[in-house]
């Protein structure tokens, strides 16, 4: 007769575990990105992955993001941003990071990291998609959604296709920190 308290106690483990662990917002867990268009924020997903979202909040701390231009901007795609010398090219002096795909899809308001052709070489840049964008599942690591201010993403300037969506001029992140 023990055997069914175990199992009672089972079945509660069992339920948490499949509960939604996004559903609740932790403190310090939303990236708040101001803008010269206006504020936009992200709810970050430890739960999806942990390592890149630690060191997205390390870099929003130092100050990292703050002035950094979205150089890489594609109408109907994403957004990117988090590069200091706004090429494309550029990364923090943290280590790159080790791939954490999941099964979240790339939906409008996803944000991902990019990375260059190596899977695990993702470092400080990420990008906010403007349209779903469901190639890029299992391919990218998601590591947050915008929860506020999508009109404000839609605003930023937009590149040149012939130019990879290299932009001009290109709008910034004025200030980046987490609450």
């Amino acid at each position: 007769m023990k055997l069914l308290p175990t199992l009672g106690l089972l079945a509660a483990v069992a339920m948490s575990a499949i509960a939604p662990a996004h559903a609740q917002t932790v403190a310090g867990d939303t990236l708040v990105i101001e803008t010269n268009k206006g504020e936009i924020d992200v709810k970050l997903r430890p739960d999806l992955a942990p390592k890149h979202v630690e060191q997205i909040k390390a870099l929003a701390k130092e100050g990292f993001y703050n002035g950094v231009v979205f150089h890489r901007v594609i109408d109907g795609f994403m957004a990117q941003t988090g590069d200091p010398t706004g090429t494309g090219m550029g990364g923090s002096d943290k280590p790159d990071l080790k791939a954490e795909f999941s099964d979240t899809p790339f939906k409008r308001g996803t944000v991902g990291m990019a990375r260059a052709q190596d899977p695990n070489s993702a470092n400080s840049q990420f990008f906010i998609m403007l349209a779903d964008g469901d190639f890029l599942n299992g391919q990218y690591t998601v590591v947050g959604e915008v929860t506020k201010g999508m009109d404000v993403v839609d605003k930023i300037k937009k590149g040149d296709e012939a130019n990879n969506g290299t932009v001009e001029n290109p709008d910034k992140m004025v200030k980046v920190e987490t609450r």
